[in-house]
């Protein structure tokens, strides 16, 4: 096949907001607010989609993904620096701190999402210090019973997007440095996760795309939407893995993920980095000046997003 198409492109940011590294888009639909996260700066951001207003909110930590409280909209859980935790009145606090500490300088969590058991999966990163090597993972920590364990010991790069088929029958998990979309055979009543596979790898010079994949999100025909790092577009992907088109994002060299969201589920909001984000040349942004800010794609009539999955917060006590 020749260069993936190009079927739509967003030429303006919804909101100059400048973060360095943006990340994580989180919809919620109960008050129409859009939340999302500015990893190294420890920001959560919260964008009320009617009235333009954004809160922020900083903490000690990284705050790097986020879920949705079932019954409470002011209550966020997340994947933070050293494990997963929930953020409830500006504070941070820990579930559980799964990295051991003779790691934790070397690594941390990063992109994660939760079933529809409301089960929490989030990886890590690999650590890029030869002197101490750490390996990227994917862990699972279910509120039922406060387990958290490895579910796939990778090793991976920089573990990102999550999600799942509409049968929930595969989950899907983002190996970014290695350009690939794995898929596992997934069982919903355990959360347990096999059969790891290679559902698309986005390196095939067939493709013609630039930069590697970032984080995702899934649509109601279970089309899979995937940022592209360095490469200015998101790619939809097929459910057998086959690229479907893109999004140019042409001003923004890193773009870094995307939800479905707005009061139909058919908007797709957007999120970039900053061109010097993890020390990198800030020269740069002159040839993408928009990096870094929020956007929005009107798919109205053309694809809906299906609500993300809250988190199961049976252990958290009011």
């Amino acid at each position: 096949m020749g260069t993936i198409r190009t079927d739509y492109i967003i030429d303006e940011p919804l909101l100059e907001v400048g973060t360095v590294l943006g990340e994580g888009p989180l919809y919620d639909q109960r008050n129409g607010v859009l939340h999302f996260v500015d990893i190294p700066e420890n920001k959560v951001y919260h964008l009320d989609i009617a009235t333009n207003e954004v809160k922020v909110e900083a903490y000690p930590d990284n705050i790097t993904c986020l879920a949705l409280h079932p019954s409470d909209p002011s209550i966020l859980a997340c994947a933070a620096t050293n494990g997963f935790g929930y953020l409830r009145d500006g504070k941070l606090t820990y579930l559980v701190e799964p990295i051991p500490e003779d790691d934790r300088p070397f690594t941390r969590f990063n992109d994660g999402a939760c079933d529809s058991r409301g089960r929490f999966f989030a990886g890590t990163l690999c650590s890029i210090n030869p002197s101490h090597p750490v390996a990227g993972m994917l862990y699972r920590y279910s509120p039922l019973d406060g387990s958290c364990v490895v579910v796939d010991k990778g090793p991976f790069t920089d573990s990102n997007g999550i999600g799942w088929s509409t049968d929930e029958r595969t989950l899907y998990f983002t190996d970014s440095w290695r350009n690939h979309i794995h898929a596992y055979d997934y069982d919903i009543e355990t959360g347990h996760i096999s059969n790891r596979r290679v559902l698309v790898d986005a390196a095939k010079p067939e493709y013609g795309l630039k930069g590697t994949c970032d984080g995702l999100c899934v649509d109601t025909e279970g089309g899979i939407w995937s940022a592209r790092w360095e490469g200015s577009k998101i790619v939809r992907f097929l459910p057998d893995g086959t690229p479907d088109f893109a999004v140019s994002v042409p001003k923004v060299w890193r773009v870094t993920a995307c939800c479905f969201g707005g009061p139909n589920n058919d908007q797709l909001y957007v999120t970039s980095a900053h061109c010097a984000a993890n020390g990198c040349d800030p020269t740069v942004q002159d040839k993408y000046p928009q990096s870094g800010h929020l956007f929005k794609l009107d798919l109205k009539g053309r694809f809906q997003g299906r609500d993300r999955y809250g988190f199961g917060f049976q252990s958290l006590k009011a």
